[in-house]
């Protein structure tokens, strides 16, 4: 069975290039099209789609404010389709943190519509797929408890991540001591929303957070996150490690990818990876 799909943009022409672009693919049928949330709410009842790409910036209704709206009243899987701008990814990121599985940059200079629309078809399939109406972790909640672990710069570890990995990663980096080894990690995300990301994550954990430069020290303490629409690779001088962020075409249909990653993990960190 299809999975049906309603597109919410305020653009006609964006609505137009995601519904060619989806309906490229024999498993989606674009069902319908909203340009703002109150159309949306109608289409919704009516035509009962599986999944919602969602704009954030809109009139009327900013899209956050209905996301919020949504998961309290009826949850369902929904991608966010946003601009490539800083103030895009910090709105994005928030809506992830309201419920929405995945982001999407727009298509755009950085962002071609043909890799736009390999990126967007995986995350509406995996979003499908998602469980949707489990209560976050309340603010107020007990601080995770933090383990022990050896002291050293001779370990790593290496963390990818793609639909709905962002909850994940916050979890996981929340938990992490200050005397914790390097940490490098690939969230399959647009540039912007990953340096949004590190940021919040800089700010919330006891660890330091940093969209990875390239050059960048991969050290005890301290979690890279490749940037946007770069890869990251490991490499390594004698006893130290560092990253590597560079330009290239999408692998297995992202960029940054795991894959890359976990490739150069493999040849240089070898034993001493925990992945």
């Amino acid at each position: 069975m299809s999975i049906r799909v309603l597109i919410v943009d305020d653009s006609a022409l964006v609505r137009r290039i995601l519904a060619l672009e989806l309906e490229r693919d024999p498993d989606i049928d674009v069902v319908g099209t909203a340009p703002d949330p109150y159309v949306a709410r109608d289409k919704i009842v009516a035509l009962e789609p599986d999944v919602i790409t969602l704009d954030i910036e809109m009139p009327r209704m900013d899209g956050l404010t209905f996301l919020r709206k949504l998961m309290h009243y009826q949850p369902m899987p929904v991608v966010v389709v946003s601009s490539l701008t800083p103030a895009g990814g910090e709105l994005a990121l928030e809506a992830v943190r309201a419920g929405a599985v995945e982001v999407i940059a727009k298509p755009g200079p950085a962002y071609a519509v043909g890799d736009m629309a390999v990126q967007l078809i995986d995350a509406v399939k995996a979003a499908a797929r998602a469980r949707i109406g489990l209560t976050p972790p309340a603010s107020g909640a007990a601080p995770v408890q933090r383990l022990s672990m050896s002291r050293t710069t001779k370990r790593i570890v290496a963390i990818g991540a793609s639909t709905g990995g962002t909850t994940a990663i916050e979890s996981v980096l929340a938990a992490m001591p200050l005397d914790c080894p390097g940490i490098a990690i690939v969230q399959h995300m647009p540039e912007h929303f990953t340096l949004s990301f590190a940021q919040r994550l800089d700010e919330t954990c006891d660890i330091e957070v940093k969209q990875a430069a390239d050059g960048d020290a991969v050290t005890i303490g301290r979690a890279l996150i490749a940037p946007g629409n770069r890869h990251m690779v490991l490499r390594r001088s004698g006893a130290n490690y560092y990253v590597q962020v560079r330009e290239g075409p999408l692998v297995s249909r992202h960029r940054p990818s795991v894959d890359v990653l976990f490739k150069s993990v493999a040849r240089y960190a070898g034993r001493n990876a925990v992945g």
